[in-house]
């Protein structure tokens, strides 16, 4: 049997490891924080990566999460639509599976639970990883090592696996985003009729949408940044700021911002697309392999995609066989990935556009022209790729 070690239990991570599982693939996952925190704040999953949750088991991502009914892009000052695309049941019936908001610790929580005790080991900080002639070695900052099989690097933007591949640096976008979280009794009427409301204007655009089971509201603002500040999750920032940056905007948005009590504030960084992102035993998934701006809301999708295409790839894989399982693991990803990272770069000039450059969208944006993205279907793709392989 495989071993397969993998380094961070983020969402990729233990993604990573649950589909592994599911494939029959032994796997340990190394983090190295001492606690799994609920950290983070909403996050969007779309019908690409629902469909793939699904088929883990008992996931129960439904009784935490809420089924937006529209996602509305709107004008920043008079509060017009510009823009409809159709979710809820419609998005359902069109493709089969639903689009959910959550928070993230929530999805973070599911995941966790489908994965058997002791599979996650805390407080293991990786510092080097090396591939040696039949496998691959991890070297932690305590000095002791691990070995494996496989290594699969999901250890974010700051990855310290990617290294191998590339000695490049995360890429500022020249945003920094501000995110907090408003109990839904503060804006009722953002729950009762649950949207994903997103205001653009010039420079900056601000996103809301309810998670936690409809109890709290996820408000995400851009704004511009001559120089990044600190790039965490956790880094602190100031509601005046905000409102400051938002002076003169829709009075919604305006009520919105101020019914928040803190938020924190993250630097917006991605990184260009990789040439290689796997070697004969080593390969990345999730932001350490394409780290992308949030603005088409597909990171963790992608991330999801990733795991389940590498579980399939692995699933009857020999030993002797890893280094091909690898290369069609990445081939299987590497366009789509560098696609929906091209895209989330539009997104951001498009809903950053001056008033004299913009203009309702009629449909652009509908339900139907989300197939590229929502009607994928992951690892039915590495199911057949495998099967052309066999014969």
């Amino acid at each position: 049997m495989l071993t397969v070690a993998v380094v961070g239990a983020g969402i990729a991570g233990l993604t990573t490891a649950a589909a592994l599982t599911r494939a029959g693939v032994q796997c340990q996952v190394y983090e190295q924080t001492a606690e799994l925190a609920a950290v983070g704040a909403g996050i969007q999953l779309a019908p690409n990566a629902t469909r793939l949750l699904s088929r883990l088991g008992p996931i129960r991502l439904a009784e935490r999460a809420v089924t937006p009914e529209s996602l509305d892009m709107r004008h920043w000052d008079n509060g017009s639509v510009l823009g409809s695309t159709l979710l809820g049941q419609a998005c359902l019936d069109q493709y089969g599976a639903p689009y959910y908001t959550m928070h993230r610790a929530d999805l973070h929580r599911c995941l966790q639970d489908l994965l058997p005790a002791g599979m996650v080991v805390l407080g293991r900080r990786v510092a080097s990883v090396s591939e040696t002639p039949d496998g691959a070695e991890l070297t932690f900052t305590d000095g002791t090592t691990t070995a494996a099989d496989v290594v699969v690097g999901t250890d974010g933007i700051h990855s310290v696996v990617r290294q191998l591949f590339a000695a490049d640096k995360p890429r500022f976008s020249g945003q920094t985003i501000y995110r907090g979280l408003v109990p839904a009794d503060r804006v009722p009427h953002l729950v009762a009729n649950p949207k994903v409301l997103l205001w653009a204007g010039p420079g900056r655009h601000c996103v809301s949408y309810p998670v936690s089971g409809g109890e709290l509201v996820n408000v995400v603002a851009t704004t511009p940044a001559q120089s990044a500040p600190t790039e965490s999750w956790t880094t602190p920032g100031r509601v005046t700021d905000v409102l400051a940056a938002y002076e003169g905007w829709h009075d919604e948005v305006h009520t919105l911002l101020s019914s928040v009590d803190t938020v924190t504030q993250w630097a917006l960084h991605d990184r260009d697309p990789l040439p290689q992102w796997s070697s004969n035993r080593i390969t990345l998934a999730g932001d350490a392999a394409h780290p992308m701006l949030p603005f088409a809301a597909q990171g963790a999708n992608q991330a999801i995609e990733d795991a389940f295409v590498l579980a399939e790839c692995l699933r009857t894989t020999k030993k002797n066989e890893i280094p091909t399982a690898l290369q069609r693991y990445e081939s299987l990803r590497r366009q789509r990935t560098d696609e929906v990272q091209r895209l989330s770069r539009t997104n951001e000039r498009q809903y950053h556009l001056a008033d004299n450059e913009r203009h309702p969208t009629d449909g652009a944006n509908s339900l139907k022209a989300q197939a590229a993205l929502f009607a994928h279907d992951a690892e039915e793709q590495a199911k057949q790729a495998s099967a052309q392989l066999n014969g």
